[in-house]
């Protein structure tokens, strides 16, 4: 029998005791996510700012559980769990190298111990559920359910191809507050192609129209590589036409299924293209965008505006943050294997072996990140932006192996010494 609240069933055992702080507590993790987003409007010129506060922003809070602002993968201060490596596509860009089941994938019980244990964690407040592809997962409504229960809002990412009506409204029942949708091509020729599968954009489509029928706000997710660099800009014009409260513009990090496409990852001037179209089309669009493995998009906004000491650098290093990896933001696999984030493959840990509250405040990996301003190397070290943006650490680690090595695509103070103007 279901309760008619939240869709637990009692089949699933015994509900769990609430463990998890209200996203909305303290009201000043509210003022923080506020602040972000007005320190970004102003710095780019946001001209739809107040359309989105209205539209989408607060719609967006709950998403933002618990964050105290902008970082690298959205925000610092949340999990994601990436539930499992089955997946329905075969991306060529696929960190996680999705395709079958792994064998040693955490049952429901171990992960329901996982939930629990990152309960214990006063700063988490979102769950974030990936893969793979969640939703090839049969327990998954039951997990969903299990972490809504522990006081966590969850989110999914998902490529939305298995999404219909049905199965949009049983997600926003078990807790989704957002469906953060990948699209990697504003056609099916381009969409297709990388995600390797015939019909995927359509499918795309359908599973965001569903989502958003359900009341289901919309994240767009959308990796950027040679393949589809030249298409930004139509992809901006649909992604407002598909009234996507968020979009976060990826860069393909060439690990996993990525190592074999090295080639189309984006180099240092191709990275200052990227950043610099992200500000034009912040100024008008109608979404919120952050980025992924290019934090130099926050000192680029301050080197621009002349803002390299004082108190609007203070201002903005509490409201921005840069790579999240270990500072707030942890990945764990299916396995168990607890990540810094998904592009830097050191592990800290095993939730199986170890409690995730142990890993996350003994590894002296995430010690390393949580104090990178004092450990970063090369240009990265001496940058005044360095406390902010950091340096992608999961390129440092794909390049060079050495996850507080400089980042090689930072065009703020390029190699040369030639600073950006």
């Amino acid at each position: 029998m279901k309760s008619r609240d939240d869709g637990w069933s009692s089949q699933w055992g015994p509900r769990p005791e609430r463990r998890v702080q209200p996203y909305w507590w303290p009201p000043s993790l509210l003022l923080r996510q506020l602040g972000s987003a007005l320190y970004v409007s102003a710095l780019v010129g946001w001209r739809a700012f107040p359309y989105w506060a209205v539209h989408y922003g607060i719609r967006c809070i709950p998403g933002a559980a618990g964050s105290w602002g902008q970082g690298c993968i959205g925000f610092p201060a949340h999990p994601v769990w990436e539930m499992t490596a089955a997946c329905n596509l075969s991306c060529i860009h696929c960190h996680a190298s999705g395709g079958k089941r792994a064998a040693d994938e955490l049952t429901a019980a171990e992960a329901k111990r996982m939930m629990e244990q990152l309960a214990e964690v006063r700063d988490f407040r979102m769950m974030a559920f990936t893969g793979g592809e969640p939703l090839v997962r049969e327990d998954l409504f039951e997990l969903l359910a299990y972490a809504q229960a522990l006081g966590f809002t969850n989110t999914l990412a998902t490529n939305a191809t298995l999404i219909d009506d049905a199965v949009a409204r049983d997600l926003r029942r078990y807790g989704v507050v957002i469906g953060a949708v990948s699209l990697d091509g504003f056609d099916a020729v381009t969409h297709d192609y990388v995600r390797g599968q015939p019909g995927a954009f359509d499918a795309a489509l359908r599973g965001i129209r569903a989502l958003q029928r359900a009341g289901i706000p919309l994240h767009i997710n959308i990796t950027v590589m040679e393949y589809n660099v030249d298409q930004l800009k139509p992809l901006m014009e649909l992604v407002d036409e598909l009234r996507a409260a968020i979009l976060i513009m990826y860069q393909l990090v060439p690990v996993g299924r990525g190592r074999a496409i090295e080639r189309a990852s984006l180099d240092l001037e191709a990275n200052e293209r990227l950043i610099r179209f992200m500000v034009e089309a912040q100024s008008r669009s109608k979404a919120i965008m952050e980025p992924v493995a290019g934090p130099q998009y926050w000192s680029f906004l301050l080197h621009r505006a002349g803002i390299r000491r004082g108190s609007l650098l203070r201002l903005a290093e509490t409201v921005f943050h840069g790579c999240s990896a270990g500072r707030g933001f942890v990945y764990i696999k299916p396995n168990g294997q607890v990540w810094p984030c998904p592009f830097i493959e050191v592990s800290c840990g095993n939730v199986r072996e170890t409690p995730f509250p142990t890993i996350w405040t003994t590894s002296p990996v995430f010690a390393d990140l949580r104090e990178r301003e004092n450990r970063l190397e090369g240009r990265c070290g001496a940058c005044e932006y360095r406390r902010l943006c950091g340096g992608c650490r999961g390129r440092s680690w794909a390049i060079s192996g050495d996850y507080l090595a400089e980042d090689p695509s930072c065009f703020v103070h390029p190699p040369a010494g030639d600073e950006v103007a």
